[in-house]
């Protein structure tokens, strides 16, 4: 049997400059990491990997958007939840968990001349959140209007930073 060599080829090197976009995301991440921790928000990897803190249940519903932010007084929740009411959503609190548990339900028929159609969409949705030292528990209150969920989470008066006026005299 003759042998013959065969030329086997090297795989190319890696690109001498980095990818771009890819540094670009791995900063974003490590931003919103950074960021969610303060509210006890699961890191944005966390989210990617539906971790057991953020459910999504069914295909018709996807996580609402949420919005955190925070003043002197405390802090305020709101998540957008489309096509619901009041009654589809709840706001539970256990111990330093604050739960939003949502469920949407929606059927539509129509019948016309030689066409019948049925649609339905199901779907519920979790989310949890760990809350920050300071949060008054027994005063959280939640509101529900034109498909907005806002939730209150006021400062104790021992979290809440105390302002002290300052006098700016003129220089001597």
């Amino acid at each position: 049997m003759a042998s013959t060599p065969v030329e086997v080829k090297k795989p190319a090197p890696p690109p001498a400059t980095p990818d771009v976009w890819q540094a670009f995301r791995t900063e974003m991440d490590r931003a919103f990491d950074r960021f969610a921790t303060g509210f006890g928000v699961p890191s944005f990897r966390r989210l990617l990997d539906a971790a057991p803190a953020l459910r999504w249940e069914g295909p018709a519903l996807t996580l609402p958007a949420m919005d955190i932010a925070e003043d002197d007084a405390g802090y305020t929740m709101t998540a957008e939840v489309p096509g619901m009411a009041e009654k589809d959503v709840t706001v539970e609190l256990r111990g330093d968990m604050l739960t939003i548990k949502g469920e949407k339900k929606q059927e539509s028929e129509r019948d016309e001349a030689e066409m019948h159609l049925s649609e339905r969409s199901y779907g519920a949705f979790t989310r949890s959140f760990t809350l920050p030292d300071g949060v008054d528990g027994g005063a959280i209150a939640a509101s529900f209007a034109n498909g907005v969920l806002t939730v209150k989470l006021p400062k104790t008066k021992a979290a809440a930073p105390e302002t002290k006026k300052i006098e700016v005299k003129p220089a001597a």
